[in-house]
């Protein structure tokens, strides 16, 4: 805690006691808890969250309270005025994509020939074998001693039924908010601010875990429907997790 961060606090304060509203009308209000409001008028900013999450539950507060801040006083305009560097926790060296491409490339031809020689040979000219119904009786033969000309099979092709492929996940931002991605394993697979506007994609096959700081901005889709992030959020951050199939489940104690 800093000067700066109880001075705004004791702004956001005095604001609310000259309105004449208690931290529970605010918390009715705002849809935050109480905690969190008592936190932000303390200026103990640092046990909210992250500064682009504090950063966005006092602009919420103070516009409840008529209360103008400027961007100087809030948390992520003194933290820095860049998006912070990016470290990737993956590497995953050149020749493996390499190698993953060819591969694929690979599966590619070998299923195509396997569906498409098939056809070919089943469908191309035979000049000296008739095709015969098979329908043919005994009866249809040549006189004694004659042979009945020789008959070709032609095989049918049936349609293999496609396998059920798994809908990414898709996040839309509304306004500014923060992610994390956690693998099976638990270590950090990603970690960024995002802004309004941006929207990510998630394998779930890759994925264990996800937080999404303000949450009131953000709108998880999957298979195209929303999701009610309401079961999953706590202090306007949703916790959750993904299975395989794209479905959220809490986090569990």
């Amino acid at each position: 805690m800093n000067a700066t961060d109880s001075a705004v606090g004791g702004r956001l304060k005095q604001a609310r006691d000259a309105a004449g509203y208690t931290l529970a009308d605010m918390a009715r209000q705002t849809h935050m808890p109480m905690r969190a409001l008592q936190a932000l008028e303390d200026g103990r900013w640092s046990e909210i969250g992250a500064p682009v999450f504090v950063r966005g539950q006092l602009r919420a507060y103070a516009r409840a309270l008529g209360v103008g801040l400027e961007d100087e006083a809030l948390p992520a305009g003194r933290v820095t005025t860049s998006a912070p560097a990016l470290v990737c926790h993956v590497h995953v060296p050149r020749y493996r994509h390499v190698a993953e491409s060819l591969g694929r490339r690979a599966i590619y031809v070998v299923l195509t020939a396997a569906l498409v020689i098939p056809v070919w040979l089943a469908t191309r000219t035979h000049p000296d074998v008739p095709v015969a119904s098979l329908d043919v009786t005994p009866a249809s033969m040549g006189a004694a001693g004659e042979t009945a000309p020789r008959t070709a099979l032609v095989a049918s092709i049936a349609s293999l039924p496609a396998s059920p492929v798994a809908m990414p996940v898709r996040i839309e931002f509304s306004g500014d908010s923060w992610i994390q991605l956690f693998a099976a394993n638990g270590a950090v697979v990603e970690e960024r601010l995002l802004r309004a506007g941006d929207r990510r994609d998630l394998d779930p096959a890759g994925l264990r875990r996800v937080v999404l700081g303000n949450s009131a901005v953000v709108r998880v889709l999957r298979n195209g429907q929303a999701v009610d992030l309401a079961p999953y959020t706590r202090a306007n951050v949703a916790r959750f997790t993904l299975s395989s199939d794209g479905s959220l489940a809490p986090v569990l104690p």
